[in-house]
Order: C-alpha cells, then sequence, then structure tokens
C-alpha cells in the first residue's frame, strides 16, 4: 500500500512540475495550432490488430516482425520512431504527437519530409509547424473545460483521451478506442539500455553529430544523456504507472518483443500469429470532414471563446482554474480580468507566429 503511494505522490509531483513548466506553452499551442486545421477526421471502430510503435532501441528487433504484419495490422506511430520506420519502408498508418516542447518538431519533420502519413493523431497542445496545414487531424481532446468549449464551439470533432505522461500510453488508450483488436507494442523499453536510449536512426542523431568534437565525442554525449535520464527516473515513473494501469485494461496489450527482465510488465506475444493474419486493413477506418471554420483568424475566435466562457459561462469559474495553473502555477486567486489579458495576447502572438511561418 506504500508503495502505491509513493508512486502517486512521485507521478503527481512531476505532473505539477511539468504543468508549471510548459502549462502557458499548451495554451499558446493549442490556439496557434487551430490555424492549420482544415481537415478533420471522423472513425468508425474497427476489430484489425494495432501495432504501436515507440522509440526505444528495443524497435529494431521488432522492425522485422512489423514489415511482415503491416498489411494485417493498424500501425500507429510515436513522432519519435518515424525516422527509422521509414529508413526501413515502413508507412504507418497514423503519426501520433502530444509533445509541447519545440524539440519535438524534430520529429514532425522527418515524417512531413519522408511523406510518412498524411494521419496525424494530436493534442493540439503539442508543438507542430504550420506546414502540416494540409494534413488530416484526428484530433485528441485531454477533455478539460477549456478545451472541450473552444472544440465544440468550432465544431471541430475530437476524441477524450485523459492526459498521459508518454505519448505511448496515450497511443495505447487510442488504440483501444480504435480497435477491439489486440494491440502490439515495439520499442516502449521503459529502461535504459546501457547508453542506447533510442532506436537508430532517431531525430535527435544530427544535434550529437553536429557538436561532435575531439572533446565531446558522439559517445560521450550519449553517455551524459543516459546518465541524465537514469538520475531523473522518469523511465522508472512511466514503468510503474504502465504496471499499475495494465491491471485495469482490457487483456488484449502484448509486447512484440522479449519481456524487459526490468520492468517485466507486457506479455510477449507476435501479431503474425495466425488468427491476425485473417484480418485485413480496413482503409475507410477514417471519413475526411474539412473544417467550416475560418482557419485564418482561429487562434483569436478560440481565445475569444474563452473569454467569453469566462465571462458567462456556468464553468467559469472551473475554467479560471485550469487555466489559472497554466498561467500562474502557484497563485491561489487569479482574477478573470488578468486572465483575459493572458489570452488575448498569446491569441496575438499566435496569430502572428503562424502568419511568419
Amino acid at each position: 500500500m506504500l508503495s502505491h503511494v509513493v508512486e502517486y505522490l512521485k507521478r503527481t509531483d512531476a505532473g505539477n512540475r511539468t504543468t508549471a513548466a510548459f502549462g502557458k506553452r499548451w495554451v499558446k499551442n493549442f490556439l496557434k495550432n487551430l490555424e492549420n486545421i482544415n481537415k478533420t477526421l471522423l472513425y468508425k471502430q474497427t476489430e484489425i490488430p494495432v501495432i504501436i510503435t515507440g522509440s526505444g532501441p528495443n524497435l529494431e528487433k521488432a522492425i522485422p516482425v512489423i514489415q511482415k504484419a503491416r498489411e494485417n495490422c493498424l500501425i500507429i506511430a510515436s513522432s519519435s520512431s518515424v525516422m527509422a520506420l521509414s529508413h526501413n519502408g515502413i508507412k504507418a498508418d497514423l503519426v501520433i504527437s502530444t509533445d509541447g516542447g519545440n524539440w519535438a518538431l524534430r520529429h514532425i519533420y522527418a515524417a512531413y519530409r519522408n511523406k510518412q502519413t498524411d494521419i496525424l493523431a494530436v493534442n493540439l497542445n503539442a508543438a507542430l509547424p504550420s506546414q502540416l496545414n494540409n494534413t488530416r487531424f484526428l484530433i485528441i481532446n485531454d477533455g478539460s473545460i477549456w478545451q472541450n468549449i473552444i472544440l465544440h464551439e468550432l465544431s471541430l470533432p475530437s476524441v477524450i483521451i485523459p492526459q498521459r505522461g508518454t505519448v505511448t500510453a496515450t497511443a495505447v488508450d487510442l488504440a483501444m478506442i480504435l480497435s477491439s483488436g489486440n494491440i502490439y507494442l515495439a520499442g516502449m523499453d521503459l529502461s535504459v539500455n546501457d547508453i542506447r536510449t533510442h532506436v537508430k536512426p532517431y531525430g535527435f542523431d544530427s544535434l550529437f553529430f553536429s557538436r561532435a568534437n575531439r572533446f565531446s565525442p558522439v559517445y560521450s554525449q550519449l553517455f551524459t544523456r543516459s546518465g541524465l535520464l537514469q538520475r531523473g527516473k522518469s523511465l522508472d515513473i512511466y514503468a510503474a504507472w504502465f504496471k499499475d494501469q495494465i491491471k485495469s485494461w482490457q487483456k488484449r496489450i502484448y509486447s512484440i518483443e522479449p519481456d524487459n527482465k526490468k520492468q517485466n510488465i507486457f506479455k510477449q506475444g507476435n501479431p503474425l500469429e495466425q488468427s491476425n493474419l485473417k484480418i485485413k486493413k480496413d482503409y475507410n477506418i477514417f471519413k475526411t470532414s474539412d473544417t467550416t471554420i475560418n482557419s485564418s483568424f482561429s487562434s483569436q475566435r478560440g481565445a475569444g471563446i474563452l473569454i467569453k466562457a469566462l465571462k458567462e459561462n456556468k464553468y467559469s469559474e472551473d475554467i479560471k482554474k485550469e487555466l489559472s495553473a497554466f498561467f500562474f502555477p502557484g497563485e491561489k486567486e487569479v482574477s478573470k480580468e488578468i486572465l483575459e489579458t493572458a489570452l488575448m495576447k498569446i491569441a496575438a502572438k499566435s496569430r502572428t507566429k503562424a502568419l511568419n511561418e
């Protein structure tokens, strides 16, 4: 019982620190991304097996299996795994991204350049480039009141999935909504393998090589990075969350690679089982819906919707609490007027940035 309390406190503390650091950026990303949404997706549930790819080193071991199973499985790829999949001739059915940090753009650019997919599943809090304005979006709504109000007022369809600490957890939730079939995980190591932290090739590889010199070789940079990850304990927190969460998930989630001996969370499974091969990929899972909003001004319109809701909506106090945690973390009382000013400033900057990109 005590261990559960400790893990809960660790996750809560990590969540609070993340919100304090990224909350304002999440709102800014959300409003900016509204400028680029021209096509959204509706979906129907299928029974096809799903393969989810993360960017852990073990993805390399699963590549041969994914290559053989891709015609019989729906492939959901975290944006950080796109480069490795593309390098091995695998095209994902949809790419998922939830990271609000600008570094995440390196992974999205890889998907865009390699034409890896034309479907992007995103929470609009994520960092996204404006070049994706012709992409079909499956919008992920985290269920917060402020997001619900904007998406409802703009008539943008979405799928509700709570925020998770890692994109692969969101991908599992999405897979369970899209399909009743088995779900197979690849590249979700949840631990550091010596100094290997990610699959090769990886979106950040160019950063390490561009900075390398005789005083800071790539090997040393990777050693430092792996040490930081291990000391930060973030992977341990994710592993503990998955170990607890899998008890409540349906018993249809497997790992393509052999069980990770350190974490020992997921059972091993193979998407090439005969029962899976009888099901052919359904290319009509998604239906495109053109938006009716004027995307050129939607960031300002989104901010206006929130400001109006702060004044008139019956949930105004709840909206104020949600936004206060993003804009002014740690402050007990923030007036609606201050929040309105903050929203208008962010909308103006988002609009200007979208026009300049």
